[in-house]
């Protein structure tokens, strides 16, 4: 596919949905009897979900030799970012009121915040490096070397659901599931596929 615009747009627009139902529902007050709660999970299951998504493109470009798969793997990464934004704002927000003080001692008082925390500004860098630009002044190595932090900010997002959630933890070992496989097969292309040597010369893969 020489021209991926339109198929851009498509992905733009339903990676917008998502939190278009969601501040409608809020609008309309279908959000439980725990808004918040409600929130603050959507956003953070939008977060992982398009992150598992980013993280899908390579193994499917590798196994369907459709390269021009890796054109969406930027935008797919900034609605994770995105998402992010949103799930930290709502807790800052909502669940602090901007009372930045109080925050240190919540995030000791409840570690699975820290962890949530850290797989966001682990995703920091990586959304500040996403354009052409900081592609080419970093270099296409320390590019990929540096991006190579969205594993551990999936596996510290997903171990973060996990203690979020109290009882009902199939969901989050779903991702975990997920996730696994989606390392696995990097793993195995690197150390095992008799190609593991072949790399991109367009764009580093992740």
């Amino acid at each position: 596919m020489k021209d991926t615009r339109f198929a851009k747009l498509v992905l733009l627009v339903n990676g917008l949905v998502p939190l278009t139902l969601l501040l409608w529902d809020v609008y309309r007050r279908q959000v439980g009897a725990n808004p918040l709660e409600f929130v603050t999970r959507t956003t953070g299951m939008l977060t992982l979900l398009f992150l598992l998504v980013s993280l899908a493109v390579t193994p499917l470009r590798r196994i369907t030799g459709l390269n021009w798969l890796v054109r969406f793997r930027r935008m797919l990464g900034l609605f994770a970012f995105s998402y992010g934004s949103l799930h930290l704002m709502t807790y800052v927000a909502f669940d602090r009121f901007f009372h930045f003080t109080t925050i240190p001692g919540d995030v000791l008082k409840r570690p699975f915040i820290a962890i949530g925390m850290t797989a966001f500004f682990l995703m920091l860098p990586l959304a500040i490096t996403s354009t052409d630009r900081m592609v080419k002044r970093l270099g296409g190595k320390r590019w990929a070397r540096l991006h190579k932090i969205v594993y551990l900010a999936g596996v510290l997002g997903v171990l973060h659901y996990y203690m979020l959630v109290k009882s009902d933890v199939r969901l989050p070992l779903t991702f975990a599931f997920v996730l696994a496989l989606l390392l696995g097969f990097r793993l195995f292309v690197k150390y095992y596929s008799p190609r593991a040597h072949i790399v991109s010369s367009v764009v580093p893969p992740h």
